[in-house]
């Protein structure tokens, strides 16, 4: 077999092959968040609060399916990098065995526990019901996005990441095209409010999934999934989840920061809680291309770590950090000029505008720390050591950012918890410097 274009194409070039169409599909990803949450605004404050505050269960599912997919395409692509085409194949027929399970995870959780996790944050109704209409959908008929997302990874993990443009561009197009449709019930269909929002994003996921799934039994030659006689191989499946645990875990606490966040800015007003999930919808214009950057990045440095091609390992990541970091200055540079018109996107109230302006400019101070930070991650999760990722998540979200921001609540203003978010990074960046220098020494140092 003819060597992967991973090991002997020139790395700059590799990684803006490997990486564009990724962010590219990304940031149109971003985009119909935005564009349904503008749609979700049209309803009421109250309805674009329910959904902002749905995002850490949907964060979590996120985590659960990324994180997974994240150690399929790690070990894959090491597997390739060392030829050991057997094992390439176990490790995919045993990635769908473990996308079915995510998808019970989050049926259960659709079914039994939405009502409890919207009661533990607020006691308005409206609210409540609002959030139950729209995240039982999105829980209970997720299985497209873990499809998606495990069948994109697999593409990845073989450099065919053109193809997930494709499959995420199309997701995006079809539920940016269902969104009023659905919600304010056009052509004939019912009007569904946020229901119709979350049936709109389920019906792109499935939509995305099953295109990601043909593409990889037409295009995809290099992994050869066989289900007949499937029986998990629990070796194989340890393996994933070495890399994958740390990885869920470091997005999962996401999760648990956006949750503490809502309970700490609800007691202030409602309308904080929901500039909270503006930010976070408009972040993600900023933040996806260097996830993108991330996942194209990844097969790259664990392959030619499975090869012992040190320079190119190095390269790869320093062309890597000086992408993410020029993203977010950019960003930076937006969140400080525009940060009203941003807002008004959404169908910001005068309260909202007032809230949401130092908001925006205060939490963007950190950007150009969090590119670095997360472009030295997806080199931890590519060499194996997600671990490392999963304490500087750790103690940047649970350690530092959600204490920091309680004790600034209790000084009485709002705008004062903004800031506990550049505080957090600070920390996360000393301990991220910290872990490339050790993963420089005992890592890369042996290869040649």
């Amino acid at each position: 077999m003819e060597e992967n274009k991973m090991g002997i194409m020139p790395v700059n070039r590799l990684i803006l092959s490997m990486s564009l169409p990724i962010m590219i599909s990304m940031l149109v990803q971003a985009l119909y968040n935005i564009v349904d949450s503008i749609f979700v605004s049209q309803i009421n404050e109250n309805a674009l609060t329910a959904v902002s505050m749905a995002f850490p269960i949907q964060n979590l599912m996120i985590a659960v399916g990324v994180g997974t997919a994240v150690g399929v395409n790690a070990l894959l692509a090491r597997s390739l990098g060392e030829k050991d085409y057997d094992k390439v194949n176990r490790i995919a027929a045993n990635s769908v065995f473990l996308t079915i399970l995510s998808y019970l995870l989050f049926l259960v959780i659709g079914l039994f526990w939405v009502e409890a996790f919207y009661t533990s944050q607020t006691d308005i109704e409206e609210i409540v019901q609002y959030g139950k209409e729209y995240l039982t959908v999105c829980c209970c008929f997720s299985f497209g996005a873990f499809v998606q997302l495990m069948f994109e990874r697999l593409l990845q993990a073989t450099g065919k990441t053109i193809y997930t443009m494709f499959t995420q561009g199309i997701g995006a197009i079809v539920n940016i095209i269902m969104d009023p449709i659905l919600i304010f019930g056009l052509m004939g269909f019912p009007k569904m409010g946020v229901t119709g929002a979350a049936a709109a994003t389920v019906i792109g996921q499935i939509v995305a999934g099953l295109l990601a799934v043909w593409i990889n039994a037409k295009k995809n030659h290099e992994v050869q999934i066989h289900m007949k006689g499937f029986r998990p191989d629990l070796p194989v499946i340890g393996q994933i989840y070495g890399i994958a645990v740390p990885s869920i875990i470091m997005q999962a606490i996401g999760s648990v920061m956006n949750y503490g966040m809502n309970r700490i800015l609800i007691s202030f007003t409602s309308t904080a809680t929901a500039v909270f999930g503006v930010y976070f919808k408009l972040q993600s214009f900023v933040f996806m291309p260097v996830f993108g950057l991330n996942n194209g990045i990844i097969p790259i440095v664990a392959y030619n770590y499975g090869a012992k091609n040190k320079e190119r390992v190095t390269n790869t990541i320093r062309y890597t950090v000086a992408y993410a970091m020029g993203i977010m200055v950019l960003g930076l540079l937006v969140f400080q000029a525009i940060p009203e018109p941003l807002l008004l996107l959404f169908n910001a109230s005068e309260t909202m505008i007032a809230i949401g302006i130092p908001a925006l400019r205060i939490i963007s101070l950190s950007f150009v720390l969090a590119g670095f930070c997360i472009a030295c991650g997806s080199v931890f999760q590519a060499l194996g050591r997600s671990v490392y990722s999963m304490l500087v998540s750790v103690a940047r979200q649970l350690l530092v950012l959600l204490p920091v921001a309680y004790g600034l609540a209790r000084l009485g203003s709002v705008n004062l918890v903004w800031w506990a978010i550049p505080i957090a990074e600070l920390m996360s960046l000393a301990m991220t410097l910290f872990f490339m220098v050790r993963i420089y020494r005992r890592v890369l140092s042996g290869l040649s």
